[in-house]
Protein backbone atom coordinates (compact mmCIF):
# COMPACT_ATOMS: atom_id res chain seq x y z
CA UNK A 1 0.00 0.00 0.00
CA UNK A 2 1.52 3.23 -1.00
CA UNK A 3 2.16 5.82 1.37
CA UNK A 4 -0.83 8.94 1.68
CA UNK A 5 0.17 11.67 -0.39
CA UNK A 6 -0.03 15.04 1.66
CA UNK A 7 -1.37 17.83 0.42
CA UNK A 8 0.93 21.31 0.60
CA UNK A 9 -1.71 22.78 3.17
CA UNK A 10 -1.07 19.72 5.35
CA UNK A 11 2.93 19.86 4.89
CA UNK A 12 2.59 23.50 5.53
CA UNK A 13 0.94 22.46 8.69
CA UNK A 14 3.13 19.90 9.72
CA UNK A 15 6.07 21.55 9.16
CA UNK A 16 4.78 24.61 11.10
CA UNK A 17 4.26 22.22 14.23
CA UNK A 18 7.90 20.99 14.18
CA UNK A 19 9.18 24.37 14.29
CA UNK A 20 7.10 24.94 17.13
CA UNK A 21 8.42 22.17 18.86
CA UNK A 22 11.86 22.81 17.90
CA UNK A 23 11.12 26.79 19.37
CA UNK A 24 9.77 25.79 22.34
CA UNK A 25 11.66 23.07 23.89
CA UNK A 26 13.76 25.26 26.65
CA UNK A 27 10.54 27.29 27.59
CA UNK A 28 7.40 24.94 26.90
CA UNK A 29 7.42 21.79 27.86
CA UNK A 30 4.31 19.55 26.27
CA UNK A 31 1.42 19.14 28.83
CA UNK A 32 1.49 15.43 29.15
CA UNK A 33 1.82 14.21 33.00
CA UNK A 34 4.16 11.41 32.48
CA UNK A 35 6.51 13.04 30.17
CA UNK A 36 9.45 14.69 31.03
CA UNK A 37 10.73 18.14 29.46
CA UNK A 38 11.26 18.22 25.57
CA UNK A 39 15.47 17.84 24.95
CA UNK A 40 17.59 16.58 22.14
CA UNK A 41 18.45 13.41 21.61
CA UNK A 42 20.45 11.14 18.57
CA UNK A 43 18.89 8.61 16.81
CA UNK A 44 21.82 5.17 16.98
CA UNK A 45 19.48 2.82 15.53
CA UNK A 46 15.73 2.07 13.75
CA UNK A 47 13.88 -0.60 14.30
CA UNK A 48 10.65 -0.52 12.15
CA UNK A 49 8.41 1.47 13.88
CA UNK A 50 10.65 2.12 16.91
CA UNK A 51 13.64 3.90 17.30
CA UNK A 52 16.58 4.12 19.83
CA UNK A 53 17.32 7.78 20.98
CA UNK A 54 20.42 8.42 22.80
CA UNK A 55 20.14 12.02 25.15
CA UNK A 56 22.46 14.26 24.22
CA UNK A 57 21.46 17.08 26.36
CA UNK A 58 19.22 17.49 30.26
CA UNK A 59 18.62 14.70 32.41
CA UNK A 60 18.69 11.80 30.26
CA UNK A 61 22.34 12.73 28.58
CA UNK A 62 24.10 9.86 27.51
CA UNK A 63 21.17 7.20 28.07
CA UNK A 64 19.51 5.20 25.51
CA UNK A 65 15.86 4.62 24.97
CA UNK A 66 13.24 2.69 22.96
CA UNK A 67 11.06 5.73 21.28
CA UNK A 68 7.90 5.71 19.52
CA UNK A 69 7.15 8.53 17.01
CA UNK A 70 4.13 11.54 16.76
CA UNK A 71 2.14 11.06 14.04
CA UNK A 72 3.07 12.64 10.75
CA UNK A 73 6.95 12.91 11.23
CA UNK A 74 8.79 12.28 8.08
CA UNK A 75 11.08 9.19 7.74
CA UNK A 76 13.74 9.26 10.40
CA UNK A 77 17.05 7.65 10.13
CA UNK A 78 20.26 6.80 12.14
CA UNK A 79 22.53 9.77 12.89
CA UNK A 80 19.29 12.28 12.73
CA UNK A 81 19.16 14.57 15.63
CA UNK A 82 15.19 15.09 17.31
CA UNK A 83 13.17 16.47 20.10
CA UNK A 84 12.17 13.75 22.26
CA UNK A 85 10.69 13.42 25.78
CA UNK A 86 11.00 10.88 28.00
CA UNK A 87 8.11 8.46 29.98
CA UNK A 88 9.65 7.94 32.94
CA UNK A 89 6.47 5.68 34.18
CA UNK A 90 6.55 3.17 31.14
CA UNK A 91 10.10 3.53 30.86
CA UNK A 92 9.99 4.55 26.78
CA UNK A 93 10.05 7.79 25.04
CA UNK A 94 8.71 9.89 22.55
CA UNK A 95 9.88 11.84 20.07
CA UNK A 96 8.03 14.69 18.69
CA UNK A 97 10.41 16.75 15.92
CA UNK A 98 13.14 16.27 13.34
CA UNK A 99 16.38 19.06 14.03
CA UNK A 100 17.58 20.31 10.49
CA UNK A 101 20.14 17.66 8.94
CA UNK A 102 23.55 18.96 7.26
CA UNK A 103 23.31 16.12 4.92
CA UNK A 104 21.17 13.34 4.19
CA UNK A 105 22.66 9.67 2.49
CA UNK A 106 20.00 8.04 0.16
CA UNK A 107 19.66 5.20 -1.79
CA UNK A 108 16.95 3.49 -3.83
CA UNK A 109 15.34 0.24 -2.65
CA UNK A 110 14.16 -2.74 -5.19
CA UNK A 111 10.59 -1.40 -5.40
CA UNK A 112 12.06 1.91 -6.93
CA UNK A 113 11.42 4.15 -4.70
CA UNK A 114 14.30 6.41 -2.28
CA UNK A 115 15.17 5.47 0.74
CA UNK A 116 17.02 7.48 3.40
CA UNK A 117 19.73 5.35 4.97
CA UNK A 118 21.52 8.12 7.32
CA UNK A 119 21.79 11.49 8.47
CA UNK A 120 23.92 14.30 9.47
CA UNK A 121 27.08 12.31 7.73
CA UNK A 122 30.43 14.06 7.61
CA UNK A 123 32.78 11.23 5.63
CA UNK A 124 31.83 8.09 3.40
CA UNK A 125 34.12 5.28 3.84
CA UNK A 126 33.81 3.11 0.85
CA UNK A 127 35.45 -0.45 1.76
CA UNK A 128 36.30 -2.61 -1.08
CA UNK A 129 38.79 -5.86 -0.24
CA UNK A 130 40.68 -8.38 -2.56
CA UNK A 131 38.15 -10.61 -1.68
CA UNK A 132 34.79 -10.30 -2.59
CA UNK A 133 35.95 -9.03 -6.43
CA UNK A 134 35.95 -5.34 -6.47
CA UNK A 135 33.41 -4.35 -8.68
CA UNK A 136 35.16 -0.52 -9.53
CA UNK A 137 32.08 0.53 -11.60
CA UNK A 138 30.54 0.54 -7.92
CA UNK A 139 33.30 2.66 -6.33
CA UNK A 140 32.08 4.85 -9.30
CA UNK A 141 28.59 4.86 -7.94
CA UNK A 142 29.27 5.73 -4.58
CA UNK A 143 31.25 8.29 -5.34
CA UNK A 144 28.60 9.74 -7.75
CA UNK A 145 26.38 9.45 -4.70
CA UNK A 146 29.39 10.78 -2.62
CA UNK A 147 29.10 13.91 -5.07
CA UNK A 148 25.75 14.29 -5.06
CA UNK A 149 24.83 14.59 -1.51
CA UNK A 150 28.05 16.78 -1.11
CA UNK A 151 29.81 14.19 1.67
CA UNK A 152 33.53 13.77 1.19
CA UNK A 153 34.61 9.91 0.24
CA UNK A 154 37.24 8.27 1.72
CA UNK A 155 38.80 4.64 -0.05
CA UNK A 156 39.45 2.06 2.08
CA UNK A 157 41.17 -0.91 0.95
CA UNK A 158 40.54 -3.70 3.32
CA UNK A 159 42.04 -7.39 3.91
CA UNK A 160 45.04 -5.86 2.73
CA UNK A 161 46.93 -9.12 4.66
CA UNK A 162 45.24 -11.03 1.09
CA UNK A 163 46.92 -9.00 -1.21
CA UNK A 164 49.11 -11.22 -3.27
CA UNK A 165 51.78 -9.45 -5.98
CA UNK A 166 49.48 -9.31 -9.04
CA UNK A 167 46.39 -8.63 -7.16
CA UNK A 168 48.34 -5.93 -5.13
CA UNK A 169 49.92 -4.44 -7.97
CA UNK A 170 46.24 -3.96 -9.55
CA UNK A 171 44.23 -2.42 -6.95
CA UNK A 172 46.80 0.08 -5.54
CA UNK A 173 47.14 1.02 -9.32
CA UNK A 174 43.27 2.13 -9.30
CA UNK A 175 43.71 3.80 -6.17
CA UNK A 176 46.29 5.80 -7.76
CA UNK A 177 43.71 6.36 -10.50
CA UNK A 178 40.76 7.67 -8.19
CA UNK A 179 44.00 9.47 -6.23
CA UNK A 180 44.77 11.32 -9.56
CA UNK A 181 41.13 12.35 -9.25
CA UNK A 182 41.54 13.85 -5.84
CA UNK A 183 39.81 11.23 -3.65
CA UNK A 184 41.68 10.02 -0.53
CA UNK A 185 42.43 6.34 0.30
CA UNK A 186 43.90 3.99 2.69
CA UNK A 187 45.51 0.64 2.60
CA UNK A 188 44.75 -1.36 6.08
CA UNK A 189 43.74 -5.07 7.43
CA UNK A 190 41.10 -5.25 10.48
CA UNK A 191 44.37 -7.82 11.84
CA UNK A 192 47.11 -4.76 11.64
CA UNK A 193 47.37 -1.67 13.25
CA UNK A 194 44.40 0.79 12.30
CA UNK A 195 45.89 3.90 13.74
CA UNK A 196 46.18 5.69 10.13
CA UNK A 197 42.30 4.65 9.85
CA UNK A 198 41.48 6.15 13.02
CA UNK A 199 43.09 9.54 12.62
CA UNK A 200 41.73 9.78 8.67
CA UNK A 201 38.13 9.41 10.41
CA UNK A 202 38.88 11.85 13.01
CA UNK A 203 35.95 13.48 14.96
CA UNK A 204 33.72 12.87 12.13
CA UNK A 205 30.07 11.29 11.48
CA UNK A 206 31.80 8.22 9.27
CA UNK A 207 29.31 5.63 7.03
CA UNK A 208 30.99 2.56 6.01
CA UNK A 209 29.27 1.61 2.61
CA UNK A 210 30.30 -1.25 0.08
CA UNK A 211 30.17 -4.67 -1.22
CA UNK A 212 28.98 -7.60 1.63
CA UNK A 213 31.76 -8.92 2.54
CA UNK A 214 34.35 -6.64 2.53
CA UNK A 215 34.45 -6.54 6.21
CA UNK A 216 33.37 -3.54 7.19
CA UNK A 217 31.68 -4.68 10.34
CA UNK A 218 35.40 -6.58 11.39
CA UNK A 219 36.43 -2.92 10.86
CA UNK A 220 34.11 -1.79 13.53
CA UNK A 221 34.95 -4.50 15.80
CA UNK A 222 38.68 -3.22 16.06
CA UNK A 223 37.83 -0.12 16.02
CA UNK A 224 34.91 -0.43 18.56
CA UNK A 225 35.27 -3.48 20.56
CA UNK A 226 31.83 -3.08 22.30
CA UNK A 227 29.95 -2.51 18.86
CA UNK A 228 30.36 -6.83 18.92
CA UNK A 229 28.81 -6.68 15.29
CA UNK A 230 28.54 -10.24 13.77
CA UNK A 231 30.82 -11.18 11.24
CA UNK A 232 30.05 -13.62 8.73
CA UNK A 233 32.34 -15.74 6.25
CA UNK A 234 32.69 -15.29 2.57
CA UNK A 235 30.78 -18.45 0.40
CA UNK A 236 33.33 -20.17 -1.25
CA UNK A 237 31.04 -21.49 -4.14
CA UNK A 238 29.97 -17.62 -4.91
CA UNK A 239 32.66 -15.57 -3.10
CA UNK A 240 29.76 -13.02 -2.50
CA UNK A 241 29.49 -11.77 1.42
CA UNK A 242 26.49 -12.95 2.99
CA UNK A 243 24.94 -10.14 4.63
CA UNK A 244 25.24 -9.92 8.33
CA UNK A 245 24.28 -5.70 9.51
CA UNK A 246 20.42 -6.20 9.29
CA UNK A 247 20.30 -2.50 10.17
CA UNK A 248 21.52 0.80 10.59
CA UNK A 249 23.48 1.45 13.34
CA UNK A 250 25.51 3.94 14.78
CA UNK A 251 28.43 3.91 17.33
CA UNK A 252 29.90 6.64 19.22
CA UNK A 253 33.87 7.53 19.39
CA UNK A 254 35.94 8.43 22.17
CA UNK A 255 36.82 11.44 20.44
CA UNK A 256 33.50 12.90 19.90
CA UNK A 257 32.66 11.17 16.20
CA UNK A 258 30.80 8.65 15.08
CA UNK A 259 30.63 5.25 13.20
CA UNK A 260 27.48 4.48 10.97
CA UNK A 261 27.51 1.05 9.54
CA UNK A 262 24.89 0.19 7.23
CA UNK A 263 23.72 -3.26 5.47
CA UNK A 264 25.69 -4.20 2.85
CA UNK A 265 24.49 -4.18 -0.69
CA UNK A 266 26.03 -5.59 -3.88
CA UNK A 267 24.30 -2.70 -6.31
CA UNK A 268 24.06 1.00 -5.71
CA UNK A 269 21.64 1.98 -8.30
CA UNK A 270 21.27 5.26 -9.36
CA UNK A 271 18.09 6.00 -11.37
CA UNK A 272 16.31 8.47 -8.99
CA UNK A 273 19.68 11.17 -10.27
CA UNK A 274 18.57 12.97 -13.36
CA UNK A 275 21.47 13.04 -15.93
CA UNK A 276 23.09 16.33 -14.69
CA UNK A 277 23.19 14.57 -11.43
CA UNK A 278 24.81 11.77 -13.08
CA UNK A 279 27.50 14.04 -15.26
CA UNK A 280 28.53 16.24 -12.45
CA UNK A 281 29.17 13.32 -10.15
CA UNK A 282 32.15 11.96 -12.36
CA UNK A 283 34.11 15.41 -11.12
CA UNK A 284 37.08 15.23 -14.26
CA UNK A 285 34.59 15.82 -16.82
CA UNK A 286 33.06 18.74 -15.27
CA UNK A 287 35.62 21.22 -17.57
CA UNK A 288 34.66 18.75 -20.65
CA UNK A 289 30.79 19.52 -21.09
CA UNK A 290 29.38 21.56 -23.12
CA UNK A 291 32.92 21.50 -25.35
CA UNK A 292 32.05 18.32 -27.57
CA UNK A 293 30.89 19.75 -31.10
CA UNK A 294 27.16 19.00 -30.47
CA UNK A 295 25.06 20.28 -27.93
CA UNK A 296 23.41 16.92 -26.95
CA UNK A 297 26.84 14.67 -27.62
CA UNK A 298 26.20 11.40 -25.56
CA UNK A 299 29.89 11.13 -25.74
CA UNK A 300 29.50 7.26 -27.71
CA UNK A 301 29.52 7.46 -31.38
CA UNK A 302 29.33 10.89 -31.77
CA UNK A 303 32.09 13.03 -34.34
CA UNK A 304 34.30 15.33 -32.27
CA UNK A 305 33.07 14.68 -28.34
CA UNK A 306 35.33 16.45 -26.63
CA UNK A 307 35.09 13.54 -23.70
CA UNK A 308 36.12 10.88 -26.03
CA UNK A 309 38.78 12.17 -27.16
CA UNK A 310 40.00 12.97 -23.80
CA UNK A 311 40.46 9.84 -23.22
CA UNK A 312 41.68 8.65 -26.37
CA UNK A 313 44.36 10.76 -25.02
CA UNK A 314 44.95 9.24 -21.67
CA UNK A 315 43.37 12.42 -20.05
CA UNK A 316 41.02 10.56 -18.90
CA UNK A 317 40.21 7.29 -17.71
CA UNK A 318 38.28 5.23 -20.92
CA UNK A 319 37.02 3.07 -17.85
CA UNK A 320 35.18 5.49 -15.82
CA UNK A 321 33.57 7.31 -19.18
CA UNK A 322 32.28 3.68 -19.90
CA UNK A 323 30.72 3.99 -16.43
CA UNK A 324 29.00 7.25 -16.99
CA UNK A 325 27.93 5.96 -20.42
CA UNK A 326 26.78 3.03 -18.05
CA UNK A 327 24.27 4.86 -15.30
CA UNK A 328 23.45 7.35 -18.24
CA UNK A 329 22.18 4.27 -20.31
CA UNK A 330 20.50 3.29 -16.73
CA UNK A 331 18.87 6.70 -16.01
CA UNK A 332 17.33 7.06 -18.94
CA UNK A 333 16.06 3.53 -19.40
CA UNK A 334 13.95 3.82 -16.06
CA UNK A 335 12.81 7.00 -17.38
CA UNK A 336 11.56 5.04 -20.29
CA UNK A 337 9.47 3.21 -17.91
CA UNK A 338 8.90 5.21 -15.10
Amino acid sequence: MSKRHLSDQQTRRINHQHSQRIANIKDKPIDESNLSAPQKGLIIAHYGRQLEVQGIEGEHVGQIWRCHLRRNLEALVTGDIVIWQADNTNQIGVVSALMPRISLLTRPDPYQKIKPVASNISLILIVFAPLPTPSLGLIDRYLVACETVGIPALLVLNKSDLLDDATGAELRNSLNEYKSLGYNSIEVSCLGDLSALRAQIGTNNVAFVGQSGVGKSSLINVLLPHAMQRVNIISDNSQLGQHTTTTTRLFALENGGALIDSPGIREFGLWHLNETQIQQGFIEFRDLYGTCRFRNCQHQSEPDCAIKLAASEGKILARRLDSLNRLLAESQSNEKYS
